[in-house]
């Protein structure tokens, strides 16, 4: 496990550009369901030695691990069920002063193993994936002895980036779990995991943020949020995804293509091309990754209005009636959603073939164009 000296020296993999890592989050927002789940497993002796968090990127599945790690690793082993015991937590609320608290903030715990991609020192660059080598050394941590009983804990995140040499050799492990092991495992993408992984853990799905619960996220983590409440609508919920679009005025370039879209059906070429030249400019990698993003999502939410008669909730004043507009029944809905399917695999090949990002951006735009003059609007 890493000292803090060396997380301080390089990038780690398990934390998100601009946001505070997991383990230094106190309070988690929107999830009182998951943490109860955990609370009366722990409360009645039903604790299984392998949790799946699952959910969306950025919802809070990593913080939650590390409230569960500081929660088993700084409760007594027998209060849950002692006669004489203290009464029975009703939160997985450790202080910040407790002991285990400090270890585990420092990344000094001897009972918590990390488990996530490493750092190359010839690369200089973290691994694309957890290696094997990475899980083998479980063995010598379940191996130590210890006086308080012998309970550890292990956070794999994520558990979705384990080559399938790491995932067969964990199997190993949750086939036969060494005695007060507790393995947390956040997955972004369960179904990218081996189904007998998935078979021996108790599968814990995360839901994702409401607009007051994504305020107070960001604001613990130092982050201005706007009073919009379509960030969250737009983030799909994700305090993650809010951070990158907050650190990319994602809310601003959202804007643009509505604003681009109110045009249509006679789409303003003028304003095609600005949106283009921006996404493209030399240096606007994340800007040009970003529009291909939003865009995507605005035209899956024209064919999701246009196939449920009724436009989603508003990321942006006026949206839904742009929305209603562009698609009116199911036809326009379907025809959407068969454009946006092109659009998606046409942006997925010229970046294969590193194509001009202003040219593929406005090629985007002339489709969409083309599209909306064929529509009864």
């Amino acid at each position: 496990m890493s000292t803090l000296g060396e997380m301080e020296a390089v990038p780690e993999a398990d934390r998100a550009p601009g946001a505070p890592h997991p383990r230094e989050t106190q309070r988690l927002f929107g999830q009182e369901i998951a943490e109860t789940t955990i609370l009366d497993a722990f409360n009645l002796g039903r604790m299984h030695h392998a949790w799946l968090l699952t959910g969306p990127k950025g919802v809070g599945k990593a913080t939650l691990a590390w409230r569960i790690a500081r929660f088993l690793l700084a409760t007594p082993e027998d209060q849950a069920d002692a006669l004489f015991a203290a009464p029975k937590p009703d939160t997985l609320d450790i202080p910040a002063n407790h002991p285990v608290a400090h270890h585990i903030h420092a990344m000094a715990e001897p009972r918590l193993f990390l488990l996530r991609r490493p750092w190359d020192v010839k690369t200089a660059k973290l691994k694309t994936v957890i290696t094997v080598e990475e899980v083998r050394k479980l063995h010598p941590f379940f191996g130590m002895s210890a006086a308080d009983g012998g309970r550890r804990v292990v956070i794999v995140d994520a558990a979705d980036e384990m080559n399938p040499s790491a995932a067969n050799a964990l199997l190993k492990m949750l086939e036969e779990p060494p005695k007060g092991a507790t393995l947390l495992l956040v997955s972004h993408q369960p179904s990218r995991l081996l189904p007998t992984i998935r078979s021996r853990c108790r599968t814990l799905p995360l839901a994702t943020l409401g607009a007051e619960d994504m305020r107070a996220a960001l604001g613990q983590a130092g982050i201005d949020a706007p009073e919009n409440a379509g960030l969250a609508e737009l983030a799909g919920g994700s305090v993650g995804e809010a951070v990158a679009l907050i650190q990319q005025e994602g809310l601003t370039l959202y804007a643009e293509i509505l604003n681009l879209a109110a045009t249509l059906p006679r789409m303003d070429r003028g304003l095609a091309a600005k949106l283009s030249q921006s996404a493209g400019a030399r240096g606007a990698d994340d800007r040009f990754t970003l529009t291909l993003d939003l865009i995507d999502r605005f035209m899956a939410r024209l064919a999701r209005a246009g196939a449920t008669g009724s436009p989603p909730p508003e990321i942006l004043p006026d949206e839904a009636q742009l929305l209603t507009r562009l698609a009116p029944d199911m036809g326009a809905g379907r025809a959407w959603a068969d454009l946006a399917a092109d659009l998606t695999a046409r942006a997925r090949a010229g970046k294969a073939v590193n194509l001009d990002p202003a040219a593929l951006i406005l090629d985007m735009c002339l489709r969409i164009g083309s599209t909306a003059e064929r529509l009864p609007l």
